[in-house]
């Protein structure tokens, strides 16, 4: 199934400059984003739970009671 989406002319250029190869569709450059996003977001979670379980962890309400804040 496709859909029509709207976008802005400055989106336009831009998707267009991500074209890896010349008939790339815009499909295939949002859907690459799309796993690029996925694979950044789940390493990152991974780096987060990684770095709560070091001793060098600081969290958010540390950094604030140390500096008064």
């Amino acid at each position: 199934m496709s859909t029509t989406i709207q976008i802005s002319d400055k989106v336009k250029i831009i998707l267009d400059r991500m074209k890896i190869i010349e008939r790339e569709t815009y499909n295939e450059i949002i859907e690459r984003m799309i796993e690029d996003d996925l694979d950044i977001n789940e390493r990152t979670k991974k780096e987060l739970e990684e770095r709560r379980k070091s001793k060098d962890f600081i969290s958010h309400a540390d950094v604030k009671a140390k500096f008064g804040l």
